[in-house]
Order: C-alpha cells, then sequence, then structure tokens
C-alpha cells in the first residue's frame, strides 16, 4: 500500500492506527531502560556478574539478525501479519525472563524475546510511513522518536519502582498488557492492499548472517577472558567471521529478492545514515548498558537513582526529536543530523570526565546532550530514507538502517562488556590485597546491592569499585571515540535536500 493506493475509509482510522504503533514502539523503548535498571538487582539475585553482558547481547543478537528478514517479508505479506508474529514471540519471551532462575536461563529466555523484537521497531515505523504522505512523516516520524524517548523515561523510573517495590521480575512482565492491546488495535483498524507476490525469502542471507554474527559476538564477550585475544581460537573465529560476511555480502549482491539490499546504498544519505547509526547504537548501549551498575556500585544509589540517569538521556530525546520534525522542513537534514552529531559529542565527552564524586547529576546531565544527539539524528535519518524509496522497499529500507543501529548496539556490548571484564579482572590482579587478588569478575556482584557491600572490609570494597570505576572510564573514553567518528561522516551527508 502506498499514499496513492490506501483502502477507502483509511485515513479516519490513521489516529487509531497511529496510537497502536506508538504503543508497540513503547514496548520495544521501555525493554532497553528498564532491563538496564533492573540488571544490577536481577545480577545480585542470580548472580553472575560475567554474564552480564550476555543478557544484552543475546537480545540484541536475535532482535538485530531478524531485524532484516521481518522487514523483507512485510513488504511481501504486509506490515500487520508480520508485527502480530514477532510481537507474539517477544511476549512469550518476555513472560518466560520473568520465570527464570539463573542468568543462563534468563539469556536463553531473552534470545526468544529479542527473536520477536527485530519485527517491532521497523515495523512500526514502516507502517507510519505507508498511511502517511511524505509531507506528513517529518512531523509524524517526530510522535515515533519521541515515544521512543517517553517510554525511555518511563523505563528507567517504573524499573527502579518495581525493582525496590514487588520484583525484578515484573520489569518483563509489564510487556504482556500493553503488548496485547497494541495488536488489537492494530487488527481493527489496520487494512492493506498487499499485491500477491511469489518472491523467495532470503533464508540463505539470514543463515549467513546469524552464524557470521553469533562467532563475532561470542569472540568479542569472552576474548580475553575465557579465549585469549592473542590464541589460535581467536585468530581462526576472525577469519571464520569475516568470510561468512564476505559470503553473506556476494549473495546478497546476487540474490534475486536479497534480505539486504544494497542497491539502496548508493544512495549518498542512505549510506551515510545506516554507517552513522551503526556508530552511534555502539555509544547508546555504552551508555545505557553500564552507567547503572555504576550509579548503583560506585555511587551507591538507590536503583531509582540509578533509573533517573537514563530518565534524563530520554527526556532529551523525545524534545530533540520532536524539534527535528520542524528542523528538517526549515533547516534540512543536513543541519539536523550535524546539531546531533555535535551534542552526542558534548555528552559523551561529559562521560568522558566523569568522576566518582560528581554524584548522579553529572551522568544525568551527560545522558541528557546524548538523548538530544539521538533525537535529531534519528529522526533525520528514518525520514530521509523513507523519503527515498518506494513502498515495495520501504519496510526492507527501514530495517535496513535500524539493522544497522541494532548490529552497532550487538558488537558495541559484546565489545564493551569483554573490555570491561577484562580490565576489572586486570585491576585485580595488580592489587596489593591478596585477598583481592584471588577474585573474580564476579566479584563486583557484591557492589550493586547496598546488604552486600555493607558485608565488604573498606579496603576490599575501595579496590572493587575502583576497578570498575577504572573499567567503566575506558568504556565511556571508547564511547566518545564513535561519537566523534558518527560526527565525522555527518559531515558527507549531502548538503542539498
Amino acid at each position: 500500500m502506498n499514499e496513492s493506493n490506501q483502502r477507502p475509509g483509511q485515513n479516519k482510522y490513521r489516529p487509531f492506527i497511529l496510537a497502536a504503533v506508538m504503543l508497540a514502539m513503547f514496548v520495544g523503548a521501555i525493554e532497553a531502560t528498564i532491563v538496564s535498571t533492573a540488571m544490577p538487582a536481577i545480577t545480585a539475585d542470580l548472580g553472575g556478574f560475567q554474564l552480564y553482558s550476555w543478557v544484552f547481547s543475546s537480545y540484541l543478537l536475535m532482535s538485530t539478525v531478524t531485524v532484516l528478514l521481518y522487514g523483507k517479508l512485510s513488504d511481501l505479506f504486509g506490515r500487520k501479519p508480520v508485527l502480530t508474529l514477532g510481537m507474539s514471540l517477544f511476549l512469550v519471551g518476555s513472560i518466560l525472563c520473568g520465570f527464570a532462575e539463573s542468568m543462563e536461563w534468563l539469556i536463553a529466555f531473552r534470545f526468544i524475546q529479542g527473536l520477536g523484537a527485530g519485527a517491532v521497531m521497523p515495523i512500526a515505523s514502516t507502517i507510519v510511513g505507508d498511511i502517511y504522505s511524505k509531507e506528513e512523516r517529518a512531523k509524524i516520524q517526530g510522535y515515533l522518536s519521541s515515544v521512543w524517548g517517553i517510554s525511555a523515561v518511563m523505563g528507567p523510573a517504573i524499573g527502579g519502582l518495581l525493582v525496590e517495590t514487588i520484583g525484578w521480575q515484573y520489569v518483563f512482565w509489564i510487556n504482556i498488557p500493553l503488548g496485547v492491546l497494541s495488536l488489537t488495535v492494530l487488527w481493527m483498524f489496520l487494512k492493506e492492499d498487499v499485491e500477491k507476490n511469489t518472491s523467495p525469502i532470503d533464508y540463505k542471507g539470514a543463515a549467513l548472517l546469524s552464524v557470521a554474527l553469533t562467532v563475532l559476538l561470542y569472540l568479542l564477550v569472552e576474548g580475553g577472558i575465557s579465549i585469549p585475544w592473542l590464541s589460535s581460537t581467536a585468530l581462526i573465529m576472525i577469519i571464520a567471521a569475516g568470510l561468512l560476511l564476505y559470503l553473506f555480502v556476494r549473495h546478497e549482491l546476487k540474490a534475486p529478492d536479497p534480505m539486504m539490499p544494497f542497491s539502496i546504498w548508493k544512495n549518498r544519505a542512505i549510506f551515510i545514515a545506516n554507517i552513522v547509526s551503526l556508530t552511534t547504537g555502539v555509544l547508546l548501549i555504552g551508555i545505557s548498558s553500564y552507567l547503572p551498575a555504576f550509579v548503583t556500585g560506585v555511587m551507591e544509589e538507590s536503583a531509582s537513582i540509578a533509573g533517573f540517569t537514563l530518565t534524563a538521556m530520554s527526556i532529551g530525546w523525545p524534545i530533540a526529536a520532536t524539534v527535528a520534525g520542524r528542523l528538517l522542513i526549515k533547516i534540512g537534514y543536513y543541519k539536523t543530523s550535524l546539531l546531533g552529531g555535535i551534542s552526542l559529542i558534548a555528552g559523551t565527552l561529559l562521560f568522558v570526565l566523569m568522576e566518582p564524586g560528581y554524584g548522579p547529576v553529572w551522568p544525568a546531565v551527560s545522558s541528557f546532550f546524548v538523548g538530544v544527539g539521538m533525537g535529531l539524528t534519528t529522526t533525520s535519518f528514518i525520514v530521509s530514507i523513507q523519503s527515498a524509496v518506494p513502498w515495495k522497499l520501504r519496510g526492507a529500507a527501514t530495517a535496513a538502517n535500524m539493522f544497522m543501529r541494532n548490529l552497532g548496539s550487538t558488537v558495541g556490548v559484546a565489545l564493551l562488556g569483554g573490555i570491561l571484564n577484562a580490565s576489572i579482572r586486570s585491576s585485580f590482579e595488580d592489587s596489593k590485597n591478596t585477598e583481592v587478588q584471588s577474585l573474580g569478575v564476579d566479584a563486583v556482584n557484591s557492589l550493586l546491592e547496598a546488604e552486600q557491600r555493607s558485608r565488604l572490609e573498606p579496603d576490599v570494597l575501595e579496590q572493587l569499585q575502583s576497578a570498575m570505576t577504572s573499567g567503566l572510564n575506558i568504556v565511556y573514553f571508547i564511547v566518545f571515540a564513535f561519537a566523534l567518528i558518527s560526527l565525522f561522516f555527518i559531515l558527507f551527508l549531502p548538503r542539498k535536500e
């Protein structure tokens, strides 16, 4: 369906469809920050800090791999049935996550959650691209980006409240009624005229990409921990991942109906938007995944305060996304994206300069600037991409952009998690305290809960917090580097709209 062949009467239902889409995006967006806020409590309960990054990596891996496949399926069979499939899998995974009794089981259930999550965000955005005209999309996509931000505002607050009252399990179970309501409204009001399409589904491409990312992800998470970087195992995994990615690209270029239509990358604006989405995905996950652990474990604040520091990012995001809709019309994609890139630089630089004694206001301000940068850039990119392609490619093009951001987050959480674990282990080994020298990375579990912290000897507590601070300083420096790379690529966006 496009603007010229919508069903009669479709326009009068657009507010209901938009509400259902925004609710679906709310469910997908809240998952990111609400789980991050609850992770210190989850880790304190289930143990396994060394597996901390896998809770995010497992979810991101599956959502990254499937986002392209869902995008193509939506172009073939329509948005509604594919979104229903994805949301259903996401909700089943959410239910199971709440029943997890160990970190290993939680990671397994997060795979199921991620398997469905790959459909939610890209198809929801694509539906809006279908039912609104090119002139209307800038304003509406600003609303959608603000939903991401608003839900993320509520995520940390709700997450902290649930953790401190009825338990961390409810950060997963809260998805159920919201997801069901979204699907109900969508099925009531969204009518699609989908042309029958017998094009083959690119399962081979999906398989090659899945295996390549799994190998790469495992190496990034376990590199320097269970797999020495300078080992034959690491070398074999790097070669295998590289070969599989090469085969994936070669296959996609030859496939009659590829999962990743590389032809659209010839458009300069789309190419740069996708590359910047990759780099901002790294910096976004680097902040949202580990900031609550820093605020809770090193600054010794509550889960609610830790959530507040992420909430500030989410306040900046919707404000900037709403403003971006107007800026796109007045000053264009280039200048709007450039303002976003500068804000990302400011926010990540503040994280680099952060010290434990600064208190939670400093990371909150830093997060706010990052949120502003994300709101400006993501809105600009989605509107420009959807305006550059026809209906039959809109699902795949939107999914490709979100794939790149998810890929950045997937690789980022694995890479940064591996670096953090290696840094903490190195700090323990260099300690003059023999008790600390014998500790493993999981020892920092005791920092994430006030009662456990109170049982630690003062010297041990100080060295554990110092190890976490040193590791996260490295993480934030890398995040700053990716913000610089993002701004560099934004400078090459076309200046004429």
